[in-house]
């Protein structure tokens, strides 16, 4: 050790041998974090953004340790404080939290002002000087993982040849051969958008990387930056900074750390299947359309294992269904029930869509609708064709209050939430003088929704991916229909976001149409909603509905064997490497069964060895391979073929 460095962290006697060690370099003014599992070398310091100018650690004169055990609710650990000062700056406080056994620590900072009151709307704990060292060489990747599922937007694996990137709260970098890989995220996400950004270096020989609170942009739908934290003392979002020796193990754990933080939704039931009227009916949807859909259902659907574990079906109204009356809504739910089903239903609390500034709040009819909008240099903000309101305003607790009431009266237990990041973007201003973020501001209309609605299950669409403690479950990507470009669509966001199973209790795959597809393709969409969460039809099966999607829906919604697969857990990704989506996922279920599909998005059939090692087992063993949609026994060691636009299912098991 030179004497430019301090040593500041080693594990304590006898700690596992995965745990982190940090040295403080004097001369550089950064940490250096080394750890001997994985041969973990990485250089990071911390910055933020003070009275209009970037500070980095690396400003600071001084720097003094102190450490302590740590107890909290990720366990026993060690919390090491290194603490900045310096004349000229605020008070900078650098806290790691390291846990034995873990492959990951939690960091953040806290700025401090001598006097008076700090402010900062960008506070980044990591900056890595070199991220790309991590991986080793080969096919090096770094993921792009969007703020929401909003305008169709898609995950992406990026080859590291970029000169930028930005994620949103957390990305892996990682190698597609070996799969070890890096692993950094925000865990919390109360009052700010977090992003991660990746830079080349100039010399062009590594890479950059910053997660930092304060995201405010076009993918975050903000046309404002973000607000200010403010205060004597304010804090940064901590941050999960991890090594792995397989990065989807490293995102299931980011997401498992993130459940700690904030813990995921109960849900005590089986995992929701059903029907919505949004597939193919929309805004033709009407009372008697209802009714003939739930009995469909009854006779041909849930006789023949389309049911979920309770064995009940949710039958969901979405919009549309404000043409019924109470007292239809109250006996469509009655027919629901003596159906054996769930009666869902739909809403949308932070949007106007009339955009009618005048107009008065219908359940707050003392408040105009331009009185709760949020606006963006004085102006209504418009997504997706609405206006954004105020969560915080309290025409909309006032909303929520009356909507609920219905809702209840009615005996609905199912809601489906739409378009919420309208109410997560940043606005001039609050009704309530507390909120500075569009983040915090959400969570407070979120927190609104929990007291009224709290005792239905929730499905969020149009969400945000964090926070996610308000919802049992969230549309994995935006709407979807009948295609394979559909199935590759939705599987895109299953290839890069599996791991957000984690934070919700499912993931959604949007609902499954049937008609005017082939049968190919009516397989992928089917095998695309099983591996994802949860398993929601969508055809017109009302008396005018498609003849050819109640027939498809007969035979491709009642396979018992492929049904018996949707255990509301989300298949892992293969591989990594995909231009646009993977095409093989997989999940082990504890029981000695490995299930494996493979997806065909092209029109030409082709063929492939089952990849026996990628999953995890012995290609020197024997197995049992079962095709789940022809319920056939195949020979493992021969090629594989999988036409065009089609998918194959199987379950393996050791013999």
């Amino acid at each position: 050790m030179t004497v430019a460095m301090l040593l500041l962290f080693r594990p304590a006697q006898g700690a596992a041998p995965g745990n982190w060690k940090i040295v403080y370099d004097k001369a550089a003014g950064t940490l250096r974090l080394t750890r001997p599992a994985g041969n973990v070398h990485l250089q990071l310091y911390a910055s933020c953004k003070w009275k209009g100018r970037l500070i980095t650690t690396k400003d600071y004169d001084t720097a003094t340790l102190t450490t302590k055990p740590l107890g909290d609710a990720f366990g026993k650990g060690t919390l090491l404080q290194v603490t900045y000062r310096d004349e000229k700056l605020p008070t900078l406080v650098q806290s790691f939290y390291q846990y034995p056994g873990r492959d990951y620590l939690l960091t953040d900072f806290t700025l401090e002002a001598p006097y008076g009151s700090i402010a900062s709307n960008y506070m980044a704990p990591v900056n890595l000087i070199d991220m790309a060292s991590v991986p080793g060489r080969g096919d090096n990747r770094a993921l792009f993982i969007p703020f929401d599922n909003d305008k169709w937007i898609r995950f992406q694996s990026h080859p590291l040849d970029f000169n930028s990137l930005t994620s949103y709260e957390v990305t892996a970098v990682f190698n597609g051969d070996t799969r070890k890989g890096l692993v950094v995220g925000s865990v919390e996400h109360e009052f700010w958008k977090s992003a991660v950004i990746m830079r080349k270096e100039t010399n062009g020989k590594g890479y950059t990387l910053t997660c930092y609170g304060g995201a405010a942009d076009s993918t975050t739908r903000d046309l404002l930056p973000h607000g200010a934290r403010e205060g004597r003392r304010i804090r940064s979002p901590k941050v999960m900074l991890g090594v792995f020796a397989d990065w989807r193990t490293g995102m299931e754990a980011y997401g498992k750390a993130n459940a700690i933080v904030a813990p995921r939704r109960p849900w005590e039931k089986a995992m929701p299947v059903g029907w919505n009227s949004w597939g193919v009916l929309q805004f033709k949807l009407t009372y008697q359309k209802a009714l003939e859909v739930s009995d469909f259902f009854k006779e041909h659907l849930q006789p023949h294992h389309f049911v979920n574990r309770d064995g009940e079906v949710v039958i969901g109204l979405d919009s549309g269904w404000d043409k019924f009356t109470e007292e239809q809504l109250k006996d469509f739910v009655r027919h629901c029930e003596e159906n054996g089903q769930v009666a869902g239903i739909y809403w949308t609390p932070f949007t106007d869509w009339g955009k009618r500034p005048e107009a008065n709040i219908k359940e707050a009819p003392q408040y105009k609708f331009k009185d709760v909008y949020l606006y963006a240099n004085g102006q209504p903000q418009e997504l997706d064709g609405a206006y954004a309101i105020d969560p915080t305003h309290p025409a909309i607790e006032q909303r929520m209050q009356k909507v609920s009431a219905l809702f209840h009266r009615c005996g609905f237990r199912y809601v489906k939430m739409d378009f919420m990041a309208h109410g997560a973007i940043n606005a001039d201003r609050w009704y309530n003088p507390g909120v500075k973020s569009g983040i915090q501001a959400y969570n407070y209309g979120m927190q609104l929704l929990d007291k009224y609605f709290g005792d239905m299950y929730i499905n969020l669409s149009i969400a945000p991916v964090f926070p996610a403690r308000y919802a049992q479950s969230r549309r994995i990507a935006c709407d979807a229909w009948n295609k394979i470009k559909d199935t590759e669509y939705t599987l895109n966001a299953l290839s890069y976001g599996w791991w957000i199973t984690h934070i919700y209790q499912y993931n959604d795959a949007d609902h499954v149409v049937l008609q005017q597809a082939t049968e190919g393709e009516n397989r992928a969409r089917v095998t695309s909603a099983v591996i994802t969460g949860l398993f929601i039809a969508g055809d017109d099966f009302s008396r005018e509905g498609s003849e050819e999607g109640k027939a498809r829906a007969r035979k491709f919604l009642t396979n018992a064997e492929v049904n018996a697969a949707a255990m509301g857990r989300s298949f892992r990704p293969v591989e990594g490497t995909g231009l646009r989506s993977e095409d093989q996922f997989m999940l082990t279920d504890g029981k000695g069964h490995t299930y494996y599909a493979v997806f065909n998005y092209t029109d030409n059939a082709r063929s492939l060895q089952l990849p026996l090692e990628r999953l995890g087992l012995d290609p020197a063993r024997q197995y049992h391979v079962r095709d789940l949609w022809s319920h056939t026994d195949i020979n493992g060691a021969q090629a594989i073929s999988i036409p065009g636009k089609d998918v194959r299912f199987f379950k393996i098991s050791s013999k």
